[in-house]
């Protein structure tokens, strides 16, 4: 089969990992290639997410590499079964692969999300109006037509977490996102009062760090955390201009692990956050 053109994030996650067996047991490609009786190509295009991978060919890169890590082995083998089509594959040449990429990753969450922004509400949690208002402010200006594509894909995503209470999502928000009026004055005030319904919802835990807290850690506008089945397979999802980054080299993840510690030592508890939210509601004037 030729190789994939354009792999998802989860083919080029399989990947990666299969990239770090391999690496951990400080062999080449060229080598792993020569113990598996395999076309060198084929190293590289398995690492890099564009070719296929079977259960039984992951057991023998394990083997080869000499990883005893059998819950990972068995997940990625896990991964090789599942070719279930995303809810987000019907807007693919629709949207940027990136906004696919972002919905993929929730979806590959296993229990819990965490998230903390500083300039503007979680995209899981925001109102219709709310988006408009986020995706009227880009550069170049997007047409009414790519707004409003743009905002039933946001809400979508919204959506299915509200549907599925078995995974959580626990939400950092920094006080100056409560104030920040996207779409105006009346669009933030109806914001605010969805997102105090929401913090009482099981699955969903809502916590402000307030503008009195002495400081918190990074300057980062949007981070998404998502926990996999195995530890390893855990991801960080920053957000740029030029779209998400995603991170899971083990350094890294702890890194942003610490980053979280540090936020829910700062913020306020959930109540207290409610508290606050819905005062700021009531201030809210034009």
């Amino acid at each position: 089969m030729p190789p994939r053109r354009h792999p998802t994030l989860r083919q080029r996650r399989l990947g990666a990992e299969l990239r770090k067996i391999r690496e951990a047991a400080a062999l080449s490609g060229p080598q792993l290639a020569r113990i598996l009786d395999i076309d060198v190509s084929q190293i590289s295009q398995m690492e890099n997410g564009k070719a296929g991978v079977s259960r039984q060919r992951i057991r023998a890169i394990a083997g080869a590499c000499k990883c005893l890590n059998d819950p990972l082995i068995s997940t990625l083998g896990n991964m090789t079964q599942d070719r279930t089509k995303g809810w987000w594959e019907d807007y693919r040449g629709l949207l940027p692969s990136t906004f696919l990429e972002s919905a993929e990753h929730e979806d590959f969450a296993v229990g819990s999300i965490k998230v903390w922004v500083t300039t503007f509400l979680p995209g899981l949690l925001q109102t219709s109006d709310y988006s408009k208002g986020i995706f009227s402010r880009r550069i170049p200006d997007l047409t009414v037509h790519e707004i409003g594509l743009y905002t039933a894909f946001r809400t979508q995503r919204r959506n299915i977490l509200m549907r599925n209470p078995q995974k959580r999502l626990e939400a950092y928000l920094h006080e100056s996102c409560l104030l920040t009026r996207f779409g105006g004055t009346p669009v933030l005030q109806q914001q605010l009062e969805c997102l105090i319904e929401d913090s009482h919802r099981e699955n969903i835990s809502i916590r402000v760090v307030p503008f009195r807290a002495h400081t918190y850690p990074g300057t980062i506008e949007s981070l998404i955390y998502s926990f996999g089945e195995v530890p390893e397979l855990d991801t960080a999802e920053m957000e740029s201009s030029r779209g998400p980054i995603f991170f899971d080299a083990p350094n890294e993840l702890e890194s942003y692990r610490a980053v979280f510690k540090r936020i829910e030592k700062a913020a306020l508890n959930e109540e207290e956050s409610r508290e606050l939210i819905n005062e700021t509601a009531k201030n809210l004037k034009d």
